[in-house]
């Protein structure tokens, strides 16, 4: 016999798993408010310091010739995906682009830190006050909730 509730809409679930379930939107409408307010405060930091994010773009390895273009564009990717959160049809869009953006970050990061000994950082405001190693734990723990936010979000579709 299948392992279901009676209304055979749901699996059987412990209860962790059936509290998850039964705030998944909650959940998710959390975890995108988070990555909101941190792209929103990231890209508002990185508009008001632009002379200085340029200056120091210019400096990092891999990215030094394009440093002009990821000056304005960073900042603009970050409100376009803040902005995709906030629209409810399009908030697994901007789920994935977050997870994509931390993802580059900490892929980054992880480059700077093994191959970089002078490590600039171009966050802002209190970002800015994080080690590298706080940081790396900041962006993986990041990147863990865009995956759970996709991963309930996709879930919440299955049983509409």
């Amino acid at each position: 016999m299948k392992n279901t509730t009676l209304s055979g809409s749901l699996p059987k679930q412990n209860g962790f798993a059936r509290f998850v379930h039964e705030k998944a939107r909650t959940i998710v409408e959390i975890i995108a408010a988070l990555f909101i307010l941190l792209f929103v405060y990231t890209a508002i930091n990185k508009i008001i310091a632009y002379p200085t994010l340029k200056l120091v773009l210019k400096d990092y390895p891999l990215i030094s010739n394009f440093y002009e273009a990821i000056a304005w564009g960073l900042p603009a990717v970050e409100l376009v995906t803040a902005s995709l959160l906030f629209i409810p049809r399009l908030k697994l869009a901007g789920l994935y682009a977050s997870l994509g953006l931390m993802s580059a970050f900490t892929v980054y990061l992880g480059y700077m830190l093994i191959f970089t000994p002078k490590l600039p950082c171009t966050c802002g405001g209190m970002l800015q006050k994080l080690s590298w190693p706080q940081h790396l734990i900041f962006n993986l723990l990041f990147i863990l909730l865009a995956a759970s936010a996709i991963r309930l979000k996709t879930k919440i579709g299955k049983y509409r």
